[in-house]
């Protein structure tokens, strides 16, 4: 079963659109809310160095599944404490949020080339995260690069008040 691909463009879209708004204005102070069973939180410049990178490595993970010929789960993806993850977040942390706008647009952009052109097996092929188990790819492209990016446009939402100025 192929997924609705134009309502998980329609959602990037709108993610880009939110965090458009936020590069726009200067990046709030105070830090997110705790990770869920984690504990982990962030200012707003490690949401936009992680909003960087995390696309891109997600969709050549969901790739990666979907070119490897096997019928088995194909292992696949990282941690939070991935060497990459963190040093990826610590490199770019004070870049100017527009210019890693900028950097999410074009994953975006890879992103939905990818998903308009996948044929209806790829959908269905399967890879083992190192946590979450078995998931299809098209579960991989939902929770880890359309959730994913909503979930950060959340975060980025929720240290700015209503009136666009920081919270706290």
């Amino acid at each position: 079963m192929s997924p609705d691909v134009d309502a998980l463009i329609a959602r990037l879209a709108d993610a880009e659109r939110r965090l458009a708004e936020h590069a726009a204005k200067p990046p709030p102070p105070g830090l997110t809310a705790p990770d869920p069973g984690g504990g982990e939180q962030w200012e707003a410049g490690q949401v936009w160095a992680h909003l960087a990178e995390f696309p891109a490595y997600w969709l050549g993970q969901a790739q990666r599944v979907i070119a490897l010929p096997t019928y088995e789960p194909v292992p696949f993806g990282r941690v939070k404490t991935d060497a990459g993850r963190i040093e990826a977040i610590e490199r770019d942390r004070h870049t100017d949020p527009a210019a890693l706008l900028e950097r999410v647009r074009s994953s975006l952009a890879e992103v939905t080339d990818a998903v308009r052109s996948l044929p209806p097996e790829a959908w269905t092929r399967r890879g083992a995260h190192p946590t979450r188990g078995d998931m299809t790819v098209q579960r991989i492209i939902e929770k880890f690069i359309v959730e994913h990016l909503e979930e950060h446009a959340d975060q980025l939402d929720s240290i700015r008040t209503d009136d666009g100025r920081p919270s706290g």
